[in-house]
C-alpha cells in the first residue's frame, strides 16, 4: 500500500511543504524512525535539534513541528509530531482486529465467580473462589486470580500475571504479563527459632486507570492495603513494598524500588532505579531523578539527584566542583611545590643573615 503526501497531510491534519523545484517522490509505502526509514518511507523530527540527523536519513519525507523546514526533501508540519506519526503508522500497519473469546472451556473457574457481560477468560487461567470480574474484563491465558479478587470494568490481565487473594482492582486497568500483586510483604521479627514472618492479613488495592509492567510487584499491607492511586503508571521491573500508599497519576519506571509504608503524593515522577527507604513522603509534583537512593521526604515540586539525593541544583554544583578536582590537584602540588621552594629560599635567607651578624 502506498499513499501520497497530500492524502497523509490531511489524514493528520497538517500542512504540507515542499521545497521550490525540489524532485520528490509523491508516495509513500512505509512510515519509519529516522535510523530505519528506506528511501519509499516518511519519518519523524520532534525538534530543529534533530535536522541534522534528517539529512543523514533515507527518508523521502518527514513530520515536523511547525515551522520547522528544510531544503531537501517534503515535510508535513503539526502541532504534535508523535500524535501524527502514531496515525500514520497505524495507517500503514492497522492494528490488528480482535475477536473477543468468551469464556474458555479450558479455563478453571470458580462456581461461586461472579462473571459480568461481555468477559473474557482465555485458556488456562483460573478464576478463584468468590471473584468478580465486571463488564468487559480480560483474562489471559495463565493468568491467576486469587479468592476474593475484585476488578473493575474494562480492566485487562496479561499471560500469567497473579493477583493473591482480595486484591482489588479499578476501572480500566493493564496488568502486564507477569506482574505479581499481593505477595507477602517482606517483614520478619527474629526470635530464638530464628525470623518469624510478620502479619499478612493485608491486601492490595489499584484505582482507575492504572498501569502496571510486566514483572512488577506490589506486596500486600501488613493489616491494611497496599495502595495505587488511580492513574498511576507503573513501569516494567519495579518493586512496590507493604502498606506503601502512592498518590494519583505517579509515574513510576523500570526497575524502582520503594520500601515498606512510604508514601506518595500525585504527580510524582521516579526515574529508572530509584531506591526509596521504608517510612518516607514524597511530595506532590516532586521528581526523582535516575538512581536516587531517597533516604528523607521530598518537599513537593523538588527535584532530587544522587546518592543520598538532595536538591538538584546542588547536586550539579557538587558534579560541577568534582569535574574541577583533577586541575584543582594539579594546581595543589604546583602551589606545595612553590610553598617549598619559597621555605627553602627563606631558610637559605637566614643562614645567610646568620653567617653576616657573626
Amino acid at each position: 500500500m502506498s499513499e501520497s503526501l497530500s492524502m497523509l497531510a490531511k489524514l493528520v491534519e497538517g500542512q504540507l511543504v515542499i521545497p521550490d523545484a525540489l524532485d520528490f517522490q509523491e508516495h509513500i509505502a512505509a512510515a519509519s524512525t529516522l535510523e530505519t526509514a528506506t528511501t519509499d518511507a516518511i519519518t519523524l523530527v520532534d525538534s530543529a535539534e534533530r535536522l541534522p540527523s534528517l539529512a543523514k536519513s533515507q527518508a523521502a519525507a518527514a513530520i515536523v513541528p511547525v515551522g520547522t523546514g528544510t531544503q531537501d526533501r517534503p515535510t508535513i508540519e503539526v502541532e504534535d509530531v508523535h500524535k501524527a506519526f502514531a496515525t500514520i503508522i497505524q495507517h500503514f500497519r492497522p492494528p490488528r482486529a480482535r475477536h473477543r473469546q468468551g469464556v474458555s472451556p479450558q479455563a478453571v473457574i470458580d462456581p461461586s465467580a461472579r462473571l459480568a457481560g461481555d468477559v473474557e477468560v482465555h485458556p488456562l487461567a483460573l478464576i478463584g473462589q468468590d471473584v468478580e470480574l465486571a463488564k468487559g474484563v480480560v483474562i489471559h491465558a495463565g493468568a491467576r486470580i486469587g479468592a476474593g479478587c475484585r476488578i473493575g470494568a474494562g480492566t485487562t490481565v496479561f499471560a500469567n500475571a497473579v493477583l493473591y487473594e482480595d486484591t482489588l482492582v479499578g476501572r480500566d486497568c493493564l496488568i502486564h504479563a507477569n506482574a505479581v500483586l499481593g505477595a507477602f510483604g517482606f517483614g520478619y521479627k527474629p526470635d530464638a527459632k530464628g525470623l518469624e514472618l510478620s502479619a499478612q492479613l493485608g491486601w492490595v488495592e489499584l484505582g482507575d486507570h492504572v498501569e502496571v509492567g510486566a514483572g512488577t510487584t506490589i506486596d500486600r499491607g501488613t493489616y491494611g492495603p497496599t495502595v495505587i492511586g488511580s492513574g498511576t503508571k507503573i513501569d516494567n521491573l519495579v518493586m512496590i513494598a507493604h502498606n506503601c500508599r502512592v498518590g494519583r497519576h505517579n509515574m513510576i519506571c523500570s526497575q524502582v524500588g520503594v520500601a515498606g509504608s512510604t508514601t506518595t503524593g500525585e504527580w510524582v515522577i521516579m526515574a529508572g532505579q530509584c531506591g526509596l527507604r521504608d517510612h518516607i513522603h514524597i511530595g506532590d509534583g516532586a521528581v526523582l531523578g535516575a538512581r536516587s537512593g531517597v533516604s528523607n521526604d521530598v518537599p513537593p515540586k523538588q527535584t532530587v539527584l544522587g546518592e543520598p539525593a538532595i536538591d538538584l541544583r546542588q547536586r550539579k554544583l557538587q558534579l560541577a566542583s568534582m569535574s574541577k578536582l583533577p586541575e584543582m590537584r594539579k594546581q595543589v602540588k604546583h602551589l606545595l611545590k612553590r610553598v617549598e621552594e619559597l621555605e627553602q629560599t627563606s631558610q637559605l635567607a637566614t643562614k645567610e643573615s646568620s653567617s653576616k651578624a657573626a
